[in-house]
């Protein structure tokens, strides 16, 4: 695919609000133009994931440049939108009317001046019912909090799909999820790469008459555990083994304790399968725990590399961000 440039500025720099759609006849056309009103200077991309209905037509109308994706998925949209687009400045939205474009300026601008790599639109929703569902709320608040518990940070709404990114960040995250799921990826890599980071609470509102939610509450909050397991394992290798090990390790020695003071009492081991059992045991823990020692270094060779990668491309603030 051609990579997507753009012309007009905003503070000098190339800005890009790329949107995520699949099936969003009734609300694209809104998003495109409430986004052009609230930031002239905009350069609107809207990325179609294979619509059954009209998506790509109505953006196309409303003055967007419309790319398809055939692999169905949003981490797959997201992976083509920050591979194909070029920029300073990335905007990404949902392409469902919910979140306001009024904010936009305020994130590019807290984005700019605090010298920032993400800044997260927070759901703000006054009418919590209709737009925002107390069940929808308690999830992301939980996930949310899972996130922050092992990776740290201090976010407080994880699932934003309203987000303003550096050319860096875009350009460094790997983008290895296939859903909704991406969202905790984009967090998880601002904090492990240690990225400086904002947040701006925005309004949040009810999807506009004829559009459905594509978000299956259970399927994706299960995808989304799923994730944070697989985050958990892949970039804290040595707690994840560690504790696997000292499980390991626990049991062996409830299982050996009657064997080796009977072995004292009596000189005898009459229960040699336990005796076995144990040691496989504590064998397994003594694995487990040089597999944890052994890709904690990977890992941290791979966050050296990205880091890398991330230090390569210039910041906005910088001066040297790339010229049109």
């Amino acid at each position: 695919m051609e990579t997507l440039q753009s012309n007009m500025l905003y503070r000098g720099r190339r800005v890009a609000l790329v949107i995520p759609c699949y099936n969003e006849e009734a609300a694209i056309g809104t998003v495109v133009r409430s986004f052009r009103a609230a930031m002239p200077s905009l350069n609107i991309y809207v990325f179609d994931n294979n619509s059954d209905d009209k998506t790509a037509e109505v953006a196309r109308q409303a003055g967007a440049t419309v790319s398809s994706v055939a692999l169905r998925g949003k981490g797959n949209v997201v992976r083509r939108m920050f591979a194909d687009t070029e920029a300073d400045i990335y905007i990404m939205v949902d392409g469902d009317a919910t979140y306001d474009a009024n904010a936009a300026p305020q994130m590019v601008d807290k984005l700019l001046d605090e010298q920032l790599d993400m800044v997260v639109g927070c759901r703000r929703a006054d009418d919590a019912e209709a737009a925002y569902r107390s069940g929808h709320q308690w999830g992301n608040k939980m996930l949310t909090g899972s996130v922050t518990k092992i990776f740290g940070g201090q976010f407080t709404d994880m699932l934003s799909g309203y987000r303003v990114f550096s050319r860096r960040y875009a350009k460094s995250f790997p983008a290895l999820a296939h859903g909704f799921e991406t969202e905790t990826e984009l967090t998880v890599h601002a904090l492990e790469l240690r990225m400086p980071y904002g947040e701006v609470m925005t309004a949040y509102g009810a999807r506009p008459e004829g559009s459905e939610s594509k978000l299956s509450t259970y399927r994706d909050g299960w995808r989304i555990l799923k994730t944070i397991g697989r985050l958990y394992v892949s970039e804290r290798p040595f707690a994840f083994f560690g504790l696997c090990a000292l499980a390991l390790a626990g049991v062996s020695l409830i299982l050996a304790f009657p064997v080796i003071v009977e072995f004292i009492e009596h000189g005898i081991v009459p229960r040699l399968p336990t005796a076995v059992l144990s040691a496989s045991l504590m064998i397994s823990s003594m694995l487990s725990l040089s597999c944890g020692l052994i890709l904690d270094t990977v890992t941290k060779g791979r966050h050296e590399v990205k880091r890398l990668v991330y230090l390569s491309i210039p910041s906005p603030t910088s001066g040297n961000y790339s010229k049109v």
